[in-house]
């Protein structure tokens, strides 16, 4: 947990409409810690420039929100990447953030069966289907790489994060995601919010979480009957709490970050610390450019050549365009290769 400033959030803070940012909170009395993330005009920037149908924007915010509530727990520079693929109508989502404070997401997604599911509310469910949700933190080296895997099963980004704390963290875990269009003056404009709880004790068998129920248990039995191992009554509290949050509370720019946790931990006593800045900010160059171009062959690189005689490259996560001169490529990897 980032520590920093801590206070005590009060009904009427003069923070509201903070957006872009990640506030760390504690409730002691609960041993619960967790963060709360607002984001604003970046969440819009990512999604409005490439045009996405509503349905995959707001799919897109959910998992970028839930990538920076896990990214922003880095203690270190380093980048945490959300990757999906999956046989759905979106096929693909990747959301990277880079410590302590830059996030961008795409995604790619059939058009046609995005349409077809009409013009209604769409579930997660419908736009994922089946595949994998994997979570990388990559400090920089192939031995400080490590990734989660969580299987897709037409389940939503919270029930998928639950499920990778469940079964790679094991550590008791409720997360809450939205996204919404906000409408000012004409203009519309997405908003995500979400919230990370997590329960830790300095108890380990408090934390201790419940083994996974077997499979023959006679419908209408409970799971605590089977295993004998009751939730902590801190942590179903907390979870009691958490669970009465509404959509609109996540994401409305009149709710600061600290107004929702005072209303929902106040009588418990909540303390938030030092709030983290979020930008978009994509980590394309000309030189990662360049980079990327040295990687193929020279037959490769040929055909790269448009009719216009350029080659032209663009962005995936920003759609930046970069013209580029094929003789001043092939000059620049020729200087690159004597030296």
């Amino acid at each position: 947990m980032t520590s920093g400033t801590e206070k005590s959030p009060t009904p009427a803070d003069g923070r509201e409409g903070l957006d872009d940012a990640v506030l760390p909170f504690a409730v002691e009395a609960l041993d619960v810690r967790g963060r709360v993330v607002r984001l604003g005009p970046s969440v819009d920037t990512i999604l409005r420039q490439h045009g996405y149908p509503d349905p995959v924007a707001r799919l897109l915010g959910e998992a970028a929100a839930l990538t920076v509530l896990l990214g922003s727990s880095l203690k270190f520079e380093g980048r945490f990447q959300l990757q999906t693929k999956t046989d759905g109508p979106v096929e693909m989502i990747v959301v990277d953030f880079e410590a302590p404070d830059r996030v961008r997401a795409t995604a790619r997604f059939d058009a046609e069966r995005v349409a077809s599911l009409g013009a209604g509310p769409v579930k997660a469910a419908d736009l994922v289907g089946r595949g994998y949700l994997a979570m990388t933190i990559d400090q920089g080296s192939a031995a400080s790489r490590y990734q989660g895997v969580v299987a897709l099963e037409g389940q939503s980004f919270e029930e998928a994060a639950h499920q990778y704390f469940r079964q790679s963290e094991q550590i008791p875990t409720e997360v809450r995601l939205a996204v919404a269009e906000e409408f000012e003056n004409g203009a519309a404009r997405y908003r995500a919010g979400g919230l990370l709880m997590q329960f830790l004790p300095q108890s380990i068998d408090r934390a201790r979480l419940a083994d996974l129920p077997p499979g023959d248990i006679p419908q209408g039995h409970a799971h605590l009957e089977a295993t004998g191992a009751p939730e902590d009554d801190a942590w179903v509290e907390a979870r009691s709490l958490v669970g009465t949050i509404e959509d609109h509370e996540l994401v409305d720019p009149a709710v600061s970050s600290e107004r929702l946790l005072y209303r929902l931990f106040h009588e418990r006593g909540v303390r938030v610390f030092e709030a983290q800045a979020v930008a978009e900010q994509c980590r394309c160059s000309p030189e990662r450019v360049m980079g990327m171009i040295r990687s193929f062959s020279a037959e490769e690189r040929r055909d790269m050549v448009a009719d216009d005689g350029r080659i032209g490259i663009t962005c995936e996560f920003c759609s930046r365009r970069y013209d580029l001169d094929p003789a001043e490529v092939e000059a620049a990897i020729d200087g690159g290769a004597r030296h």
